[in-house]
C-alpha cells in the first residue's frame, strides 16, 4: 500500500521544477542580492567610516586597526550561532530578526561618544548579521529550479563583490557635507560620518521589509515535517511565478520524503576527525591553505583609506613618479589641511566603486569559462597573474600604473568563490558544510591577523606587506596544482554545484 502511494509522489527538486521560474524567482534573488549588500553596508562601513571620523574620536593608527578588525571577529563568532538558529527556525523568520536587530545596533553606532563605543556597537552589530550571507544564498538555492540555480547564485555572487563599490556610492552625497550640528546630552557633533551610518542602516531595514512578504524556504518546511506548509509555499511561487495561467500547481501525490543522512547524528568531535585522517587529510590541508593564502579581503578593507592617499599625493602633482608605497609613505610625511585631514574625497570614492564592478563584471565573466577550463586551472591562472601584479607594485615607479597593478591585485578576491566550489566538490556529503566552515573560520582568523599587520606595515615597511601577501598568493597556484583537474571528474563535478549554492 505505501508502494502505492509513494508511485504517485515526486521529488523535493521536481515539484520546485514544477512552479516554474518567473516573477518569485526574480523577486527572490533580488531580495537576496539586497540583503548581501545590507549585509556590508553593516560588517564593512567602517572602511569608510574609520576615515572620516578619526579627527573627531582622535583615534591613533593601532585604533584604526581594532576598529577595522572587529566586524572580522563578529563575522567569525556570528556565524556558526545564526546558522544553527536558521536551522531550527527557519530562514525568512531568522533573517528578519537579524536584520531588523543588525540595523537598529548599526544606528545606536552613529551616536558613539568616543573609539571604544564605536568599536563595540560595530562588532556586535556584525555579530547580529554574521549569518545573512549564507542564510539569503540559502534562500534562493532552495527556491529556484535547480536548472537555473547556478546561475542565480553568480548574480548573489556579483552583488557581493560589487557591494562595497555600492557602500561607496551611497557615501558619495552624504561624506563631503559640512554640517555639524552639537548635541549637548552626549558630547557629540552630528556630522556626516554619522548621517552615513545611519542610511547604511536602511538596506537592513528595507531587506526584513521585503523578505515579511516573501514565502519561507519551502525545503526547510519540507525537511521540518510541515508538508502542508511547504505545498502552500511552493503553490504560492508558482502561482506568482505564472500569473497570466490560472493553471494550478499539479502534484496529486505530495512530496516524497527523502532519507536523512545519518551522519548528521554524530558528534561534533567524531564529525571532524575524517577531516584529519586519510583520504581527506590531503584536501583539508591544500583547501585551509589557499583560503589562508588568500587575505586581499584585509587590503580590501583599508581601499578607501588607500585610494584617498592616492588621490591627495596625485592631486599635488609631485607623486607621479612613485610607487603605491612611496604615495602612502609620502601621505604620512605630509599630512592633509585640517579641512581635509578626515575627509575621503569624492574621487577616492569613484575609484572604490570601479575596483567593485571591475571585480563584479571579472566574476560573471570567469564563471561563463569555468566549464572550458576548469575551477582549479582558472584559480591557478587568477591567483598567479593577481600574485605577481602585487609584487610588481613595488618594482614600477610610475604612481597610475603601480596603482593599476594594485587593483589587478585585489581582484584575485574572486578566487574564494572558486576555492568553495571547489571544496564542495572535494568532501563527502555528510562532512561538506562542516569541512568549508572550518575552513572559512580559519580564513576570517587569518583576516583579522592580516587587518592588524597590513596597517602596521603600511606605515613601518609598506614594500614588505605587497611581498608577503602577494607571494603567497602567487604560490598558492603551485598548492592548487596538487588538487586533481576538475575537468577530469566528469558529471562527478556536476552534483555538488547545488550545494554549493546553500553555502
Amino acid at each position: 500500500m505505501a508502494r502505492s502511494e509513494d508511485a504517485h509522489k515526486v521529488s523535493f527538486e521536481e515539484a520546485l521544477n514544477r512552479t516554474g521560474f518567473g516573477l518569485y524567482n526574480y523577486l527572490v534573488v533580488s531580495m537576496a542580492g539586497f540583503i548581501v549588500i545590507a549585509l556590508v553596508c553593516i560588517a564593512f562601513s567602517t572602511t569608510i567610516i574609520i576615515p572620516t571620523s578619526a579627527c573627531e574620536l582622535g583615534t591613533t593608527s593601532s585604533q584604526r586597526g581594532i576598529l577595522a578588525g572587529a566586524p572580522v571577529v563578529g563575522l567569525i563568532l556570528g556565524a556558526v550561532l545564526w546558522g544553527y538558529l536558521a536551522d531550527i527556525f527557519g530562514r525568512r523568520y531568522t533573517l528578519i530578526i537579524s536584520l531588523l536587530a543588525a540595523a537598529t545596533v548599526n544606528a545606536l553606532a552613529s551616536i558613539s561618544v568616543n573609539w571604544l563605543m564605536l568599536m563595540f556597537l560595530q562588532f556586535f552589530a556584525t555579530f547580529l548579521s554574521a549569518g545573512q550571507f549564507p542564510q539569503a544564498m540559502t534562500i534562493v538555492s532552495e527556491s529556484v529550479p535547480m536548472s537555473k540555480r547556478n546561475l542565480c547564485i553568480l548574480l548573489v555572487g556579483s552583488i557581493f563583490l560589487l557591494s562595497q563599490g555600492l557602500m561607496a556610492a551611497l557615501a558619495i552625497p552624504i561624506i563631503p557635507l559640512t554640517f555639524s550640528y552639537y548635541l549637548p546630552s552626549l558630547g557629540i557633533y552630528w556630522n556626516s560620518w554619522r548621517t552615513l551610518m545611519l542610511v547604511y542602516s536602511s538596506p537592513s531595514l528595507l531587506s526584513a521589509l521585503w523578505l515579511y512578504f516573501m514565502c519561507e524556504s519551502p525545503k526547510f518546511l519540507f525537511s521540518k515535517g510541515r508538508e502542508a506548509e511547504a505545498m502552500d509555499a511552493l503553490k504560492k511561487i508558482h502561482r506568482v511565478n505564472n500569473l497570466r495561467s490560472r493553471t494550478e500547481l499539479q502534484i496529486k501525490g505530495g512530496i516524497l520524503v527523502e532519507p536523512v543522512d545519518g551522519g548528521n547524528a554524530k558528534g561534533a568531535g567524531n564529525q571532524c576527525a575524517p577531516l584529519f585522517k586519510q583520504p581527506l587529510l590531503k584536501s583539508t590541508i591544500i583547501m585551509t591553505l589557499l583560503f589562508l593564502f588568500q587575505q586581499i579581503p584585509a587590503f580590501l578593507i583599508w581601499l578607501p583609506t588607500i585610494s584617498a592617499q592616492f588621490v591627495q599625493i596625485l592631486e599635488t602633482g609631485e607623486g607621479s613618479s612613485l610607487t603605491l608605497c612611496g604615495i602612502i609613505r609620502k601621505s604620512l610625511d605630509s599630512p592633509p589641511e585640517d579641512d581635509d585631514a578626515c575627509a575621503l574625497n569624492v574621487t577616492s570614492l569613484l575609484i572604490v566603486l570601479v575596483v567593485g564592478a571591475i571585480q563584479s563584471v571579472t566574476n560573471v565573466f570567469m564563471s561563463l569559462m569555468i566549464s572550458v577550463t576548469g575551477r582549479r586551472n582558472m584559480a591557478m591562472f587568477v591567483t598567479a597573474l593577481c600574485g605577481l601584479c602585487g609584487i610588481l607594485v613595488n618594482l614600477i615607479p610610475n604612481a597610475i600604473a603601480s596603482g593599476v597593478m594594485f587593483f589587478i591585485f585585489l581582484i584575485g578576491i574572486v578566487t574564494s568563490g572558486l576555492y568553495t566550489a571547489i571544496a564542495v566538490a572535494l568532501f563527502p556529503t555528510s562532512l561538506r558544510t562542516l569541512a568549508v566552515a572550518l575552513i572559512m573560520t580559519g580564513h576570517r582568523i587569518g583576516s583579522f591577523a592580516s587587518v592588524q599587520i597590513i596597517n602596521l606595515l603600511f606605515e613601518v615597511n609598506c614594500e614588505a606587506g605587497f611581498y608577503v601577501y602577494a607571494s603567497i598568493l602567487a604560490v598558492s597556484a603551485v598548492i592548487a596544482a596538487f588538487l586533481e583537474d576538475d575537468r577530469k571528474l566528469g558529471q562527478a563535478s556536476q552534483g555538488p554545484k547545488d550545494e554549493a549554492s546553500k553555502l
